[in-house]
């Protein structure tokens, strides 16, 4: 709850807002503090230690959102009022996100009050039709992260509609909330609506309230999609967008064909395009690196001017996802760019290969990555967790997969592991994995 208090009071002021993941050590949390230039830390009790490390070696000073004392926030919020909102520009830099950094230092990415408000009061409404006296949202995404603080902490509230908080996803608090409180939107990464399909105890809560549900931040299996509608009659949208984008590019739309695996269309303002290595636009059905443009991409990379320039190749943001445009506008995610495999000359799309692995009914979790082969270049392999009580040995994933797919795209390699690693939003985390 603090969070949204300073969230808001920071933009009011026209002081940038830089959130961190509270997973952070100290010198995460001073290198972050270091590259933005910040000056003040507000650190929550659970976070304190490592805050306040790092924050000591950078000598930046600290109020605790929680207790009493003179570095507390009870303590800034009595001080005096100011008059009123800082007379903030357009185009001033409203929020710092860092990007989750897979190649190096992560790079914080400067999102303008015109990003952000474009996104939850343009774009954000056109996609959930909910009457404000009946939008109730569940925020379990986390606040830092941009899904979560754009669709439902900004658009929610934007929109008068009300959010219940779950600081940690755990599918029995999540049917609790979404019961008790008659949640009507629910957003969340691909592996909660795992979690929540493969409860035990699901059938005993009422979630009919729910009126829409939406889904990002990582690609959605078809086959999750299609068993989530089928047992509870509830569309789920599915959309993209990176930190650089504030977050939303693309999303499903209900008056459009609905296209189960696919980003949807361009949301109002932004355009999107395939375009070779070259930076020339692809024709329909033909794989490309998606680009974008419009009122949603940053000002720029923090300092980073060169890395800037690089992402925004002749005015477009260049994403790094690789994917198409079908006949009817349609937009799909093939893989992102650095997860491709190449395999014998040929290349390997790890999407394709995971659709297939959760077609299988013992396979709740699967992630697909290239590793360094002698012959090959790289090989193709599984990794996969298995439903509670199910039962498959390696040989027997690996031959499912030999009868759907092109023999240079089945996986040789398969290893079964309790669960998979997961970043702070649920997304499974592929640069452990190799």
């Amino acid at each position: 709850v603090e969070a949204l208090a300073i969230y808001a009071a920071c933009l009011a002021r026209g002081v940038v807002f830089v959130p961190l993941n509270t997973a952070y050590t100290a010198p995460e949390v001073a290198y972050f503090l270091e590259d933005s230039g910040s000056r003040l830390l507000i650190v929550h009790p659970l976070f304190e230690k490592p805050g306040r490390a790092g924050a000591g070696e950078r000598e930046v000073p600290v109020i605790t959102a929680g207790g009493e004392g003179p570095d507390s926030l009870a303590a800034l919020a009595a001080s005096e009022p100011v008059d009123g909102p800082h007379a903030t520009g357009a185009d001033s830099t409203a929020v710092i996100l860092y990007t989750s950094g897979t190649t190096g230092h992560p790079k914080g990415a400067e999102l303008t009050h015109s990003n952000l408000f474009l996104n939850c009061a343009v774009v954000v409404p056109r996609l959930v039709e909910i009457k404000p006296e009946e939008l109730r949202a569940l925020a379990t995404l986390p606040l830092f992260h941009s899904f979560g603080q754009t669709v439902i902490q900004n658009a929610t509230l934007a929109a008068g509609g009300s959010i219940s908080l779950l600081p940690r996803f755990e599918p029995e608090a999540a049917f609790k909330i979404i019961e008790s409180h008659g949640i009507t939107l629910f957003a969340g990464v691909p592996t909660m609506y795992f979690a929540l399909l493969h409860f035990p105890g699901a059938d005993a809560h009422d979630i009919s309230s729910l009126s829409l549900c939406m889904t990002g931040g990582a690609p959605m299996p078809v086959e999750v999609m299609n068993s989530w509608e089928e047992k509870y009659r509830v569309p789920i949208l599915e959309g993209f967008g990176l930190s650089e984008t504030s977050p939303i590019a693309s999303f499903g739309v209900m008056d459009k064909p609905r296209k189960a695996g696919s980003i949807g269309y361009p949301v109002w303002g932004v355009d999107l395009a395939i375009m070779d290595e070259n930076d020339k636009p692809q024709p329909d059905n033909e794989r490309g690196e998606i680009c974008i443009r419009g009122h949603n991409i940053m000002s720029g990379y923090l300092n980073r001017p060169e890395a800037t320039k690089e992402a925004m190749k002749n005015g477009w943001f260049h994403s790094g996802d690789i994917g198409y445009r079908d006949g009817d506008g349609c937009y799909w995610i093939v893989d992102r760019k650095k997860d491709m495999i190449l395999r014998g000359g040929f290349n390997v799309y790890p999407r394709e290969v995971e659709e297939v692995l959760y077609q299988h009914e013992a396979i709740v979790e699967a992630a697909v990555v290239g590793i360094e082969h002698e012959s090959h270049g790289e090989e193709v392999k599984a990794v996969i967790a298995l439903a509670a009580g199910a039962e498959i040995s390696e040989a027997e994933v690996i031959a499912f997969c030999k009868e759907r797919l092109a023999a240079y795209k089945y996986p040789r390699i398969v290893e079964i592991i309790d669960e998979l690693p997961k970043g702070p939003t649920g997304k499974i985390l592929k640069r452990e994995l190799r």
